[in-house]
């Protein structure tokens, strides 16, 4: 048996990319700290949270379908009605906020939020982390060495996602960007293997576990991601077209599994499932968004926000997509894809899913433009590629560090 710990898996790559995961997470950190330091009240978004997770875990419901307190969501003009259910995620983000306290012994008052405020953000921490593991696995797969440490730069030092994960002043979307990450390029991966002479189903089962548990996450942290269900099928086609009927029982199976685990997700309570699926909004777009370039403004605001050395190279990216053919492949062709169909869902629902689609587009972007430069590093202007790729992500790094200390405490 050959084993696991070697130096293929576990070298220098590994490490210096463990030292940038560290690095988001120090940020994240930061501003947990600086946000709970003052000992400020919780925001109403994260109390209710929290209160409706803390619910569940103690078998008093389901978390927001419906909420404890129906005046929640009166006033929201987003609601079909006045039902008191969430139309746009299952119990997922409230019991994962909750669970950490569950282990806190102490009293969950407002004035002793300095010290245990930080328990509910754990759980998005990690799912940070593991996208950005995710990104450097899947980039460094696809384009190399270079490719991959671009792509995790650009992430570990994203204010977006370094706030997404620290839910800092924002709502946790960092959910559902990770799984709609990981269902896309798991799809990928389990369509590769189905040229291996062997048995479909059985060979591929842990990847189809992985592929559904990618869908739970994804779907249960904003119910609109069901999108993601025809996109994978479609790459599952795509990419194996010669073994489309395996392709179809494997997508089959995968929503099987991602099915289950979202029927766990709310213990397994078969009414306030159904009533909760009745009520929720997988769809929800308007075209409405597309007529208005305040819109387009506020998406290019956002992804310069998300990372503004992207706003520098996405430009450049995809020009030399277009006139290079050697950068038309599907390595670099996919990632842009879903990016562009993220990025048309967000402008097209102005509500609350609008920024989870966004900030889900922004991994797939990294992806792209680190192909595309990691291309560029092959040509002749290889030395002229690299000092600018040098300068702009030092210049990138040092302005997220300096802003990131500039952040107020309290």
């Amino acid at each position: 048996m050959r084993p696991y710990f070697t130096r293929e898996r576990y070298g220098r790559p590994q490490f210096l990319a463990g030292l940038l995961l560290l690095c988001f997470l120090s940020q994240a950190l930061w501003l947990i700290f600086a946000e709970t330091h003052a000992g400020r009240e919780l925001e109403s978004s994260e109390a209710i949270r929290i209160g409706e997770g803390w619910k569940q875990w103690h078998g008093r419901g389901i978390a927001a379908a419906p909420f404890s307190d129906p005046a929640i969501t009166a006033n929201d003009p987003f609601r079909p009605d006045d039902s008191g259910f969430d139309t746009e995620h299952s119990p997922l983000l409230y019991i994962a906020s909750a669970a950490p306290l569950l282990v806190w012994p102490r009293d969950f008052s407002s004035d002793s939020a300095a010290y245990w405020g930080w328990l509910p953000r754990i759980p998005f921490l990690v799912c940070g982390v593991f996208l950005g593991a995710s990104l450097w696995y899947v980039a460094r797969r696809l384009c190399g060495n270079t490719g991959g440490f671009i792509a995790l730069t650009f992430y570990c030092f994203s204010p977006s996602l370094i706030q997404a994960s620290a839910v800092w002043h924002t709502e946790p979307e960092i959910v559902a960007a990770w799984g709609a990450f990981g269902a896309i390029f798991t799809a990928i991966a389990v369509a590769h293997t189905l040229y291996a002479p062997r048995e479909v189903v059985l060979w591929n089962w842990r990847r189809i576990g992985l592929l559904g548990i990618a869908l739970a996450i994804a779907v249960a942290s904003q119910f609109s991601l069901l999108i993601l269900l025809p996109m994978v099928l479609g790459f599952l086609l795509y990419v194996a077209p010669v073994r489309k009927q395996a392709g179809i029982v494997i997508w089959i199976a995968a929503c099987g599994v991602g099915f289950a685990l979202l029927f766990a997700v709310y213990f397994f309570h078969p009414h306030a499932f159904a009533e909760s699926l009745g009520r929720a909004a997988f769809w929800g777009a308007t075209w409405r968004g597309f007529t208005i370039f305040g819109v387009y403004k506020q998406v290019a605001v956002r992804i310069g926000r998300a990372c503004p050395a992207i706003a520098l190279a996405l430009p450049v990216a995809v020009i030399t997509y277009i006139a290079c053919p050697r950068t038309r492949y599907f390595g670099n062709t996919a990632p842009l894809l879903v990016a562009v169909l993220l990025l048309l869902l967000g402008i097209a629902h102005p509500h609350v899913a609008g920024a989870g689609f966004l900030l889900a587009a922004i991994p797939f972007l990294f992806v792209f433009v680190s192909g595309v430069l990691a291309d560029l590093l092959e040509t002749r202007y290889r030395s002229l590629v690299m000092a600018c790729i040098v300068g702009m992500m030092a210049a990138y790094v040092v302005w997220s560090v300096v802003n990131l200390a500039q952040v107020p405490q309290g």
